[in-house]
């Protein structure tokens, strides 16, 4: 085995993650950062040390932990495909977080004002597709399951990294799909498509999204597809105090993950410490 990434064994890597039914995002962020690194090895071999030195060079760089882990996890997935397994290198050990950063996380007021500002601009798919989003809590990559079909029972059929789930779409969101595939003559299959006829990209979703910020007066910081997930997830979870049932609909394996999305921002907790009055 070549101790160089090649492009063959890019390919490769890119064929076991589809085999692995990853999604297109995911594997787009696997094979960027192994390039990156690849880039940054140059034309040297791959060893340990390597590998080591690279994980400082990130540091020295300014990313952020999560940011260092997400690249080491993916520079390890590669390098046991690869056959370069004895080169992996540990990620940085973070303390649990407790607070999320407050210009990042999106407040139901915010997302109001998203959708107000598409409806005002004319742009009713992009209005809808927020709403369809932060309602239902799907991935981007998940858009394509809302259907007319979808929209006649209430429910949508996901198939997403080898598992199978229902997604119930609310009563009002149904009346609406059905209403805008009626004014574009859409029968039957995917509902928010492009003026071709194709399924709605990811990136044009993210795109689409930015370009509403401005007046919507919400920082573009927080607005992302992802982030109408986390704003479903905190609102249902408020409802429901179930963070079982919660992992389910948002198709999380583990309950770990969900806890990540219900963290509270400092702001929010600092209320919930003056609430407590335990000074005199």
């Amino acid at each position: 085995m070549s101790a160089f990434i090649t492009p063959t064994a890019l390919e490769e890597f890119a064929q076991y993650l589809r085999a692995e039914d990853r999604s297109s995002g995911t594997i787009e962020n696997y094979l960027r950062h192994v390039r990156t690194f690849s880039k940054w090895l140059g034309e040297r071999p791959v060893t340990h040390v390597k590998c080591a030195e690279w994980k400082e060079f990130l540091q020295q760089q300014g990313y952020s932990a999560v940011t260092i882990n997400s690249m080491l996890a993916s520079l390890n997935r590669f390098l046991d495909v690869a056959g370069f397994g004895t080169c992996r290198v540990r990620p940085l050990r973070i303390q649990r977080r407790i607070f999320q950063k407050q210009e990042r996380e999106l407040t139901r007021e915010e997302y109001h004002r998203l959708v107000a500002a598409a409806r005002n601009q004319g742009r009713e798919r992009l209005a809808l597709l927020l709403e369809t989003i932060c309602a239902t809590g799907i991935r981007v990559s998940e858009v394509r399951y809302i259907t007319v079909e979808a929209a006649h029972t209430g429910r949508a059929e996901v198939s997403l990294k080898g598992k199978i789930r229902t997604i119930l779409l609310p009563g009002k969101l149904c009346r609406k799909l059905l209403k805008y595939a009626k004014d574009r003559k859409i029968a039957s299959g995917e509902i928010f498509l492009t003026r071709g006829g194709h399924s709605i990209s990811r990136k044009q979703i993210w795109s689409e999204m930015k370009s509403v910020c401005s007046a919507a007066g919400v920082a573009p910081t927080k607005v992302f597809p992802h982030n109408l997930r986390h704003l479903f997830a905190r609102t249902f979870y408020q409802a429901s105090r179930d963070v079982v049932k919660l992992a389910d609909i948002l198709g999380h394996s583990s309950v770990e993950t969900t806890r990540i999305y219900l963290i509270s921002t400092g702001e929010e907790h600092a209320q919930q410490l003056e609430q407590l009055r335990l000074v005199g």
